[in-house]
């Protein structure tokens, strides 16, 4: 596949520490306000958590692979 297009390794890096970053705020502000209730609970694990760990997991994949260009 060509590595013409997609993340450079610095944009791969900074989705990284964002995503590490982000997920560790989610701790954060678990472990002060405790765990939400109904609709706040699918919004701070399913969409925050999910994105920030999704960011993470997949830019920290291409970097082990060196797969940017």
């Amino acid at each position: 596949m060509s590595k013409t297009f997609g993340p450079t390794r610095g944009e791969h890096i900074f989705r990284l520490s964002a995503g590490i970053a982000g997920l560790a705020l989610l701790g954060v502000t678990l472990a002060v306000m405790g765990v939400p209730q109904g609709p706040a609970l699918v919004e701070l694990f399913g969409f925050g958590g999910l994105f920030f760990a999704g960011s993470a997991a997949w830019s920290g994949w291409k970097l082990a692979k060196r797969d940017h260009p």
